[in-house]
């Protein structure tokens, strides 16, 4: 039990310092930023979408009420009629104006692929048309699939006002998760639909589950803050729930970060975290196995490092190819798989460490032994090469910065 929380304990810590790392706090901030100009233009599109399926003609009005009973703490209550009325007067706007609020919306989404890229270690974002249509989808897919669920709540609940109250018990207590069930699904799509990398389902769905759960905690503090320390009112009056929204927005964008930090690292091993592998051994351990590879002509992909044994993360192998292919010692073949595009009898060890953007390791951090090789050389180099740099730099500062005497003439 205590070797299990020790290791529980370690993974949120990793978690926390790689949140911290990207930088998470800021990157919420500009995601509030941007959510406050793209909420009304996401409104806008979703209720356009919706508008034009009969059977969802008033589902629009009733997602809006339900997210912002469901999703915002009290203090939203307010903005909803302002909301409601910009959005009313968006869709009176011309097509020029639409498409600069379509633009808009898009901007936001992009913006949220960018972060979560950052979270992934991602080096290519995407492009083109596979980008457009990832964004059309989910402004078009999302609000139909939201206007669909709703159709669905309200079937079974016209059902059970027919059938008396003693019916459908099991739909009702379903009808009372719904604001949970729709939050986890919509997370969970977000997660593994947004970054473009591989994100396996239950790693998003435990994802999604976690942050639904946070979000629902944060929205009942947030709201008994609200409640039982009211100066806010004072200092902002009634201007007071502009402020309350945007920290709210803050606040549920730190939790969606922090969600995708555990999602992005569940796929590590924990025995690998454990072992802070220093990035040039796993570089040179990714070139022994391409060049293993290239000796019986086959392609390399990151599944099969993982057979070799150098189980490295996803945003690892990425950071380790961005290195290589600007050496030119590798180059993509498409669908993930790469080959070694350089002969390493004309590429010299010292080449590769000069150009490292990695420090050299010290040899006291590396590990006592490594499946490898080449390894047990590399140790005793870097050990002879710490021990020159110590003899040759050794002399105190005084003596280095003191002024020569000049020899006589």
């Amino acid at each position: 039990m205590l070797q299990r929380i020790n290791t529980l304990w370690e993974f949120w810590r990793f978690l926390l310092q790689r949140f911290i790392a990207d930088q998470g706090n800021n990157n919420a901030a500009a995601l509030t930023y941007t959510t406050l100009f793209a909420v009304v233009p996401m409104m806008t599109v979703t209720f356009s979408m919706l508008s034009a399926i009969p059977a969802f003609q008033d589902t629009g009005e009733q997602i809006q009420s339900f997210i912002f009973s469901n999703f915002v703490p009290s203090a939203g209550e307010a903005l909803q009629q302002y909301l409601r009325d910009f959005t009313t007067q968006a869709r009176q706007l011309t097509w020029i104006g639409v498409a600069l609020l379509a633009a808009t919306a898009f901007w936001m989404l992009v913006t949220i692929e960018k972060t979560f890229n950052t979270i992934w270690r991602v080096r290519q974002p995407r492009r083109g048309v596979s980008s457009f249509l990832l964004y059309w989808a989910i402004l078009s897919l999302g609000p139909l699939l939201l206007g669909g669920g709703f159709a669905i709540s309200t079937y079974f609940t016209s059902l059970s006002l027919i059938s008396g109250p003693g019916a459908l018990l099991g739909v009702q207590t379903l009808l009372k998760f719904m604001p949970l069930l729709f939050s986890v699904a919509a997370f969970t799509l977000l997660f593994a639909t947004v970054p473009n990398a591989h994100v396996p389902m239950r790693h998003a769905l435990l994802g999604g589950l976690f942050v639904a759960i946070l979000l629902e905690a944060a929205k009942m503090l947030f709201g008994l803050y609200v409640r039982l320390f009211p100066g806010y009112q004072l200092i902002y009056g009634a201007f007071a729930t502009v402020p309350l929204f945007l920290l709210w927005i803050y606040l549920s964008w730190l939790i969606i970060l922090f969600g995708a930090q555990l999602v992005c690292n569940l796929g590590v091993p924990q025995h690998w975290r454990k072992r802070e592998m220093p990035r040039l051994l796993m570089a040179l351990g990714v070139l022994r196995v391409f060049y293993e590879r290239q000796q019986s002509g086959l392609k390399v992909r990151l599944r099969d490092m993982h057979r070799q044994g150098w189980l490295l993360a996803e945003h690892e192998w990425e950071e380790i190819l961005l290195f290589l292919e600007q050496q030119k010692l590798v180059a993509p073949t498409g669908s993930g798989y790469w080959v070694l595009s350089r002969d390493l009898g004309h590429y010299s060890l010292q080449q590769l460490l000069s150009h490292s953007p990695w420090p050299l390791p010290r040899a006291e951090n590396l590990p006592e032994q490594l499946d490898e090789a080449w390894y047990p050389a590399l140790r005793s180099g870097l050990a002879t090469l710490q021990d020159a740099q110590a003899a040759l730099f050794d002399g105190d500062l005084a003596q280095w910065l003191q002024p020569q005497a000049k020899s006589p003439e």
